[in-house]
């Protein structure tokens, strides 16, 4: 039996997932099928069907790699360190995104309403960073640097609404700049999040 190399396992993994995204863009979630991001990838459906069971699975993995993302950002976050700077510096990263990935998001939430399985998928997803940015506000409330009286769960749950409302800010006002959307949001943030100044 072959032995599976596992860096050049995630590495094909990591550029079907790229294929996967290119076709939803041009296509839709809906419309873009399994033959079409195998020809995008290079690939054949059964080599494809090796690393992902289904379309599904598929926005699985990019919905849990956003995730582990924010794990591995958080967790680089030290005592010493500003969370709100933290925070906005992430938002800033955002406006690298680009029209193509903000009609993706889009697609994938419509697809939610009427997929339960990408429903499933988006839900559990959305928990578990709101649990994830709530336990990261609340050390900063430990250490004085966010606001004591906000309730970390609502507000984790309101951050991560302003985050997508930047994601889809180009669909909605495409001539807006989004450089000034992204700032204008980061005081936003930094007022929402910022402890009451001492009289």
């Amino acid at each position: 039996m072959r032995k599976v190399d596992p860096v050049r396992h995630e590495e094909k993994r990591e550029e079907i997932l790229a294929a996967a995204e290119r076709c939803f863009a041009r296509s839709g979630f809906h419309r873009a099928t399994i033959a079409q991001i195998c020809d995008e990838a290079g690939i054949s459906p059964g080599h494809l069907y090796h690393y992902f069971a289904s379309k599904e699975a598929i926005i699985g993995a990019i919905a849990s790699a956003g995730l582990e993302y924010t794990k591995a950002r958080f967790a680089e976050v030290g005592e010493d360190q500003d969370p709100i700077r933290t925070l906005v510096s992430e938002f800033e990263r955002l406006k690298a995104l680009n029209k193509t990935k903000s009609g993706v998001l889009i697609d994938v939430l419509a697809e939610a309403a009427r997929n339960p399985a990408i429903g499933k998928i988006l839900q559990d997803t959305s928990e578990d960073m709101r649990k994830l940015l709530a336990e990261f506000l609340r050390r900063g409330q430990a250490h004085g640097q966010i606001d004591p009286a906000l309730d970390a769960d609502m507000a984790s749950a309101l951050l991560i609404g302003m985050i997508d409302s930047l994601k889809t800010l180009p669909i909605r006002a495409p001539t807006l700049d989004p450089e000034r959307s992204a700032d204008a949001l980061g005081r936003l943030i930094t007022r929402f999040l910022s402890p009451p100044a001492v009289a």
